[in-house]
């Protein structure tokens, strides 16, 4: 019994062709891997999307040189290895064809039915996209689009998953920058999602391929450490096998024993979580013992505990206490004869399949289609991604939505259980206090929290659970709410956006308010003439680009500390800037040079006048920028007349201007720039920033790479970090004009750690 539940697909490796292998090849593969699990099915539909998918990418390439048909192939064959339905693997065929090429999707319903239409959809990324959103945006509303097509159908991810292995594993081809940002994707959401899905086999090798490119020196690290001492491990690893494997025979007992080296990144997840060096950790190996029924499970435990001495604490029953990813099995930590720690698994065949495969062991390829889902228990397993739709609907922001998710789907966080007093087993990230368990059994519960009780006894609510502990919560309605405070105690992102939403709900007026004050303070600190930005048209387009309804929203975002008030205030200036320099036509700049009470002009390429200067029909006067504000064309500009030395021109809101003395306001002249539509290349204009930041490694680097991509040369630099870490770094440098340098601020303000960013006002 034991070998023939072996041979239907218990350990079965997800296949990794060479690279360069031929579509043919590949195609003979997969057809290979179907008739596997499903040898008389109809696979005429599966080779009609290979020739449709082969002609639609005909022309094009991978960044290897290979032809593109190859990763829809591949992706498809890893999906034949989890034995998944006809429809989900000509969807994984089909998966780019939209995306990438001129077919539509309404052509791939045609031909193969609305449901591989909507596997298809839910894995094309959103192309309309604006080019005005930054990366983190852009990202944040894919993800938001695959979660709702993973709610009408779970297949979706599965083939996104296939799609993330297949570009891990060639990753190589991709340069050094966008290896790092796909990896950091895959650890921070794509390898969690197929840890929640149960599918350790997709999991595991996304686990190590991440860290392979974000950790290269961690990486190769521990693979040399590990081979170092291969054979005297092996040698050991086989004398414990050898050894249970004859006792649990002895016993009566059917099982399969074999031994493994755990993969890296669970290695390097202890290292960091339990601050040890490699050689403290004990359990690098584990020894698994499957059987064919739970009964078995106990009773091979029985024998292990019997030869060998379990570490106290280190048994968990997964079998009575599955996971939520429905992983059950038994784990034991053990002494061996030698002095050496191992750790020792039980499962049945059954469970082990569920290890490797998780939700995609329920699809159990059928003649009549598709298979969908089994309601009820699979459908609980699901309940984090439900809760990943609610905060969807929440979120104000794209961004904030995308911090949740991560925040859920930390890969670095360990669990503990506990039980409510009903006897329901809630999961909670390590670490957890009485709130975070509160606003797990429901949001109300926690708002009206004011005491709990765990195994009994009064606790205070900063109290961390521990695996088994039985917790009352106590709540009144005379309570006022949760505290600030809480939000420093709490540990699951479903806690602390709870929390935030309570705040935000229920102090909304406070907090727009609070933002207006924010507003009005930041304005006042920076001499910006708030009512001349406060227009319908430039509120809109901040609403636009953070996503909020109203703009009582945005304020109470301000208000909250959602939103920067710099960063909206900027971006209204920026826009208003936008609309100005449309408003500037020949027209209005051929009056203003023909009228002598008009403002003065300034010519960008200085073609009117020696100087580059026209005043009150006065021509070639001395004319000189000045070194405290720096004005670049597009600034709103005016003029000093100093004494012997000829006009200085001056920002508008320079504080020298501003807090000019009342007798000298008479020598200042209204001036403008002449031309800021014509093409200005050849002059440029000297303009300094401060930078404000936390400190860290690399700040510099990032810095200035941005400088080099756009081929502006830094003057000077000049950096000073206070007691607090943050860091203020003041650069000056030489721009062609307004536009140039909002992008490059705005291409700034997107590294990581950067907080504000101002122009220097004198």
């Amino acid at each position: 019994m034991a070998e023939k539940q072996l041979e239907t697909g218990v350990d079965i490796e997800l296949e990794n062709p060479a690279d360069f292998t031929s579509p043919e090849v590949l195609y003979q593969d997969l057809i290979r891997s179907i008739r596997k699990y499903h040898p008389s099915d109809d696979i005429s539909q599966i080779e009609k999307a290979y020739k449709i998918a082969r002609e639609a990418h005909k022309d094009q390439k991978r960044k290897s040189g290979e032809p593109y048909i190859i990763h829809p192939l591949c992706v498809a064959i890893i999906l034949a290895d989890l034995e998944l339905d006809k429809e989900t693997i000509i969807a994984g065929i089909l998966h780019d064809v939209v995306e990438d090429t001129i077919m539509t999707l309404g052509e791939v319903e045609k031909e193969f039915g609305a449901e591989v239409a909507l596997l298809v959809d839910g894995v094309t990324k959103l192309t309309q996209l604006s080019w005005s959103m930054d990366k983190v945006e852009i990202q944040a509303e894919n993800l938001r689009k695959m979660f709702l097509a993973m709610a009408k159908d779970i297949r979706v991810i599965l083939i996104k998953l296939a799609d993330r292995l297949h570009n891990m594993r060639t990753l190589q081809y991709m340069k050094p920058e966008k290896q790092k940002e796909k990896a950091r994707e895959t650890m921070d959401i794509y390898a969690p999602i197929a840890h929640r899905l149960g599918i350790s086999k997709i999991k595991v090798e996304l686990d190590d391929l991440s860290l392979k490119y974000l950790k290269p020196e961690v990486y190769y690290d521990l693979a040399e450490k590990i081979s170092l001492r291969k054979d005297a491990r092996e040698a050991f690893v086989q004398s414990i096998v050898d050894e249970v494997s004859a006792h649990i025979r002895e016993a009566g007992i059917e099982a399969r024993v074999d031994g493994r080296v755990k993969h890296f990144f669970s290695i390097y997840k202890k290292m960091v979580n339990q601050d040890k060096t490699l050689d403290q950790i004990y359990d690098l190996f584990a020894v698994r013992i499957i059987v064919e029924t739970v009964k078995d499970c106990y009773a091979a435990l029985g024998v292990i505990h019997e030869l060998y001495k379990p570490i106290p604490g280190r048994f968990k029953d997964y079998i009575a206490m599955p996971k939520p990813n429905m992983y059950q099995s038994l784990h034991t930590t053990l002494i061996g004869s030698t002095g050496q720690p191992f750790e020792i698994q039980i499962r049945t065949y059954e469970m082990q399949r569920t290890a490797e495969y998780g939700i995609a062991a329920h699809w159990k390829y059928k003649e009549s289609g598709s298979g969908k889902i089994a309601a009820g228990d699979e459908a609980a397993k699901l309940s984090w991604l439900r809760q990943i739709l609610e905060w969807q609907r929440e979120a104000d922001n794209s961004k904030e939505f995308l911090n949740m998710v991560k925040g859920d789907l930390d890969l670095f966080s360990d669990s503990v259980y506990c039980f409510t007093p009903t006897g329901d087993v809630k999961n909670l990230p390590s670490g957890s206090t009485p709130i975070d368990f509160a606003y797990s059994i429901h949001s109300a519960v926690g708002n009206k929290m004011v005491g709990a009780r765990v195994n009994g006894k009064l606790v205070n609510i900063d109290y961390v659970i521990q695996n088994g502990d039985r917790i009352e919560i106590i709540t009144s309605q005379n309570s006022k709410g949760p505290s600030r405070d809480w939000l420093s105690l709490v540990k699951s992102t479903q806690a602390r956006n709870k929390i935030n939403q309570w705040f935000k709900t229920e102090l909304k007026e406070d907090n727009i308010t609070k933002g207006k004050e924010m507003i009005d303070r930041y304005c006042k600190a920076k001499g910006i003439n708030y009512p001349e930005i406060n227009k319908p048209e430039f509120q809109e387009k901040v609403m636009a680009r953070y996503a909020f309804k109203d703009w009582d929203s945005v304020l109470a975002s301000i208000g909250h500390g959602g939103l920067k008030e710099g960063q909206v205030i900027n971006k209204m200036i920026e826009e208003r800037t936008k609309k100005l320099k449309r408003e500037v036509t020949d027209a209005t700049i051929l009056d203003a040079i023909g009228d002598n009470n008009k403002p003065a002009v300034v010519p960008i390429k200085g073609g009117k006048s020696k100087s580059g200067i026209i005043v009150k029909g006065i021509h070639d006067l001395a004319v000189r920028f000045s070194k405290c504000c720096s004005p670049v064309p597009g600034d709103e500009i005016v003029g000093f007349v100093t004494r012997g030395r000829g006009i200085t021109i001056h920002r508008t809101d320079c504080i020298n201007v501003l807090n000019l003395p009342e007798i000298e306001r008479s020598r200042l002249i209204d001036a403008e720039w002449q031309g800021v539509e014509e093409d200005n290349s050849a002059a440029t204009y000297s303009t300094e920033i401060s930078i404000f930041a936390n400190n860290r490694i690399g700040m510099f680097v990032d810095i200035s790479k941005i400088f080099t991509e756009r081929e502006i040369d830094i003057k000077t630099m000049n950096s000073r970090v206070n007691k607090q870490g943050k860091a203020t770094i003041t650069m000056s440098f030489d721009i062609h004009g307004i536009e140039e340098l909002n992008n490059l601020m705005a291409k700034l303000r997107q590294i990581d750690g950067v907080l504000d960013i101002e122009r220097t006002t004198g």
